[in-house]
């Protein structure tokens, strides 16, 4: 019996340490490591609270792009997504609807964002690189013109406002950040979908081999849209809660979250032409980020020193995925 166990764990670990996260799992290892020893403040837990609270939006929107980029799609609208359902929640709640129905309608639109999305890559066949580089502006100019372009900021003397507030500056018990426990749930929920659900196995197979899904009966443009769906709801969420974290939005909110989100997901593993990837893998792959920019700003480097590092990091996560492909074409 111990030995069937010990062989059990033993082959557990076997395949994790060969999974594609544990590369990225040892360099967030690492790095937090180099936190430590760069900066005795690192390790205190306000700051890794700070952490959690700063990667909880960008977590929750990779939620949803991890999905897209499994199915070997990209959406870059999920920045101008943010913007208006934050918009559209901000605006309902000025007007006096109650906040839990302002939040519904903030959460419509990103929902109906997405499918639209969804809908123009099955349904005219263009690819997702360009209906999203054009739906980025399109839904841009949405927030823009139904805010008539002005800022929309929330007082706590308005009802409800001081309620909404606790979504997104809220923490439990006085310690955790409540926006880091809604993205818990999020990639909970992700996680459940993507490795335990039929969805999750059809988003596998087509990104894998679309047309080899289609023989075997899955349907293609079902699990294409529902992914993008998917993407504009996690968007949503993350742009509901960024509203009430600050209490103020504009129409040029979100401008460039799309680059950090997708890059959280190529960094945890997931393949750029879809097929392979973990939500795990993308768990980690925020981490990292938020580690890595915690760790550049404790330490005083500037901001423009970040840009430069982080793009590194990219191309070297997608060098790596690369390499490791090529490596197992020719084995």
């Amino acid at each position: 019996m111990t030995s069937t166990i010990a062989i059990r764990t033993a082959t557990s670990a076997r395949s994790f340490l060969h999974a594609r996260e544990a590369g990225v799992l040892a360099a967030l290892v690492l790095l937090f490591v180099l936190g430590a020893v760069l900066s005795p403040s690192f390790l205190q837990g306000g700051n890794l609270l700070s952490v959690g609270q700063q990667i909880a939006q960008i977590g929750i929107m990779a939620v949803g792009a991890t999905f897209v980029i499994i199915n070997g799609e990209i959406d870059l609208s999920v920045g101008s997504i943010y913007a208006l359902a934050a918009i559209s929640t901000g605006m309902a709640i000025a007007a006096g609807v109650a906040w839990p129905v302002a939040v519904l309608i903030g959460l419509g639109a990103g929902v109906i964002a997405g499918l639209l999305n969804g809908l123009a890559v099955v349904l005219l066949g263009v690819p997702s690189f360009i209906v999203t580089l054009g739906s980025l502006s399109v839904f841009r100019g949405v927030a823009l013109l139904i805010s008539d372009g002005a800022p929309i900021s929330l007082s706590s003397d308005q009802p409800g406002v001081a309620e909404f507030g606790l979504l997104g500056q809220g923490r439990l018990f006085g310690i955790i950040p409540m926006q880091f426990l809604f993205f818990l749930f999020v990639a909970a929920v992700g996680v459940v979908l993507l490795s335990r659900s039929r969805l999750g196995f059809n988003t596998y197979a087509v990104g894998g081999n679309q047309e080899a899904a289609r023989l075997v009966g899955i349907n293609v443009k079902a699990v294409k849209v529902s992914a993008f769906v998917l993407s504009g709801l996690t968007a949503a969420i993350a742009g509901v809660l960024g509203l009430s974290f600050l209490s103020y939005v504009q129409g040029v909110t979100g401008t460039g979250l799309e680059l950090t989100v997708i890059s959280a997901v190529i960094i945890g593993g997931a393949a750029l032409f879809g097929g392979s990837g973990t939500m795990w893998g993308t768990v980690i792959g925020v981490a990292f980020i938020g580690l890595l920019q915690n760790i550049l700003n404790i330490n005083g480097i500037s901001s423009f020193w970040q840009t430069v590092i982080t793009g590194l990091v990219i191309v070297a996560a997608v060098a790596a995925d690369t390499w490791q492909r090529r490596r197992k074409t020719k084995a």
